[in-house]
């Protein structure tokens, strides 16, 4: 069944449209992800979301009810937000700001009962955050300061949670203990995740449906497996420059300059990638070579290099790529053998690094 519903919904500021006719149904203990460039309405659409903005048209069914019909206290229940600005607080500590998640369920005089202080040590644990509990809050970290925000709408017992870039500003190791904790949330508490993410990359591995913005319409919803195709990013983003991997989820410059490789690389099973980034770096085309086209090499050395000689997966070199390559060799000022294994299929790779080490003695001779 689903959970949260927007059925033809338009969002944008002062009455003034933002993002048309937004239809989208995200089931309990989803994780959906919003990707877009800069300024496409991401937040927009959250906003519309937690009522913080006022919707200019369409619905939004929270629950199977309208969410304006809830009152402010119900969908605080509800839904918790963790939006990008920054909350401003004196005098406060870690676990002060965590027990704020409680007003909801607190009486008029916001006292906290032995449960309420049960729930805040639940939301401190369940985020990892008893050791900064009592630290100011305004002395912490980044990552912390995250961790904490996630423990404080925790304590509000939400079944859904809102994020806008909640990764942003945080380094790599912050980035994957907050969407470990997301993932936890949604498998095992089934709470609904909606968040947008601007790496891209990481909205692949953790979410199981895509929302992605661009101009006045969505500009698709699916699972990452249909969102991620090569054109459908590149338009999204209007790559004009560079690449990006879906497979690998990799983003990468654009190859060097010059269709005429200099250099060859002998590659295969991984070895050749910190060459080809290098090459890429110092801005010298290359060719590589002989890749199968399932190895991981294959799936860089096909964004950067001039050339790519390649073989069918699971097949012996053939005679005719064999000499296709060793072609290509000579025509290049400079060999790098990368020292790939070498097996039963690929084995006439031997003989291109033997004709490779003959060059090289006769050029040292």
């Amino acid at each position: 069944m689903d959970y949260l519903k927007l059925e033809h919904l338009s969002v944008g500021y002062n009455n003034q449209s933002v993002v048309d006719d937004i239809n989208i149904d995200i089931k309990k203990g989803e994780i959906v992800a919003l990707i877009g460039p800069n300024g496409a309405g991401k937040s927009t659409i959250l906003k519309s979301i937690a009522r913080e903005l006022d919707i200019i048209s369409g619905k939004i069914i929270l629950d199977g009810r309208d969410i304006h019909k809830y009152s402010f206290k119900e969908l605080s229940s509800k839904m918790a937000v963790i939006l990008t600005e920054r909350i401003k607080v004196e005098l406060m500590t870690c676990r002060d700001i965590v027990a704020t998640g409680r007003y909801p369920y607190t009486g008029r005089l916001g006292f906290l009962t032995e449960k309420d202080e049960e729930k805040i040590n639940e939301a401190l644990e369940t985020v990892q955050a008893f050791d900064i509990a009592y630290k100011d809050f305004n002395r912490i970290s980044d990552g912390q300061r995250q961790r904490i925000l996630l423990a404080r709408a925790l304590c509000q017992e939400p079944e859904i949670i809102l994020l806008d870039e909640p990764t942003s500003f945080l380094d790599v190791k912050h980035k994957l203990e907050l969407l470990t904790i997301l993932t936890n949330l949604a498998r095992k508490k089934k709470i609904t995740v909606l968040t947008s993410l601007h790496e891209i990359d990481l909205a692949e591995k953790v979410a199981d449906r895509i929302v992605t913005v661009k101009g006045k319409e969505l500009f698709g919803f699916g699972k990452p497996e249909e969102i991620f195709e090569e054109s459908n990013i590149r338009e999204l983003y209007d790559i004009k420059k560079g690449f990006f991997d879906p497979l690998l989820g990799n983003i990468e410059l654009s190859k060097p300059e010059g269709r005429k490789p200099k250099v060859f690389v002998i590659a295969g099973g991984g070895t050749g990638i910190p060459v080809f980034r290098k090459l890429q770096k110092e801005n010298i085309p290359f060719a590589a070579g002989i890749l199968y086209t399932n190895d991981i090499d294959y799936r860089l050395a096909r964004l950067l290099a001039a050339e790519v000689i390649t073989e069918q997966p699971f097949e012996e070199i053939s005679d005719e790529t064999f000499e296709r390559a060793v072609a290509c060799m000579n025509s290049c000022e400079k060999i790098i053998n990368t020292a790939p294994k070498i097996g039963k299929m690929n084995k006439k790779l031997e003989e291109l690094i033997n004709i490779a080490e003959k060059r090289q003695e006769e050029q040292n001779g």
